[in-house]
């Protein structure tokens, strides 16, 4: 059960990861992709990099930002191995979600400034692509850039709250230990036959 458990917690977060890297790599590579309207007014593609936390927020230097996200994505896993025999598969899938969004967050902080070469190890930007660029006057609706990563994490974290009463309910082990008889019953069960005999005894005598 637990192996079957570790496959949909593994096997998610490798899809998001998968298709987040090839995402970016498509950016990165595809000068036509970077800057390019896919409805008019709503959603683009901008490419852009980002060196600090979600939603831009720069107030840790890169290096720093990137061991912390390395050290919560282990603390993250550590927790889910230690709960995993408990854990449903809404939730393992919720969780892999966030694993994998981590990670290609994680692998871009650690190899994009080797492969664009303006930094070591740790010191990689993230790559950031999606844009809604709707406008209300002169007010961006949600003026921040993203990636696949973000909508990954996003998407389990709602789901999370949202849907929590049946994320955090393992409903088949309910229907299994429902129908289980309980060990120590009693046994009310009759021996007609003994009883019988018994019966016939005595109206001998």
């Amino acid at each position: 059960m637990n192996r079957k458990k570790i496959s949909v917690l593994g096997i998610t977060a490798f899809i998001v990861l998968l298709i987040d890297q090839y995402t970016k790599w498509l950016i990165r590579t595809t000068p036509s992709l970077q800057n390019y309207t896919i409805i008019d007014g709503w959603l683009e593609f901008y490419y852009t990099q980002n060196p600090g936390m979600a939603l831009g927020i720069e107030i840790l230097s890169t290096p720093v930002i990137s061991s912390i996200a390395i050290a919560a994505t282990l603390g993250i896993i550590i927790y889910i191995m230690l709960g995993i025999k408990e854990s449903t598969t809404g939730y393992l899938v919720c969780m892999g979600l966030i694993i994998g969004g981590a990670l290609g967050n994680i692998s871009d902080r650690i190899f994009i400034g080797l492969i664009e070469g303006y930094g070591g190890v740790l010191e990689g930007h993230v790559v950031d692509f999606i844009y809604f660029s709707l406008r209300i006057n002169d007010w961006t609706v949600f003026p921040y850039i993203f990636n696949v990563a973000d909508v990954a994490i996003s998407i389990a974290i709602i789901s999370l709250l949202v849907f929590n009463k049946w994320i955090f309910i393992d409903h088949e082990q309910n229907e299994a230990e429902a129908s289980k008889e309980p060990d120590n019953a009693p046994d009310i069960s009759v021996d007609i036959e003994s009883e019988g005999g018994k019966e016939g005894s005595s109206s001998a005598i």
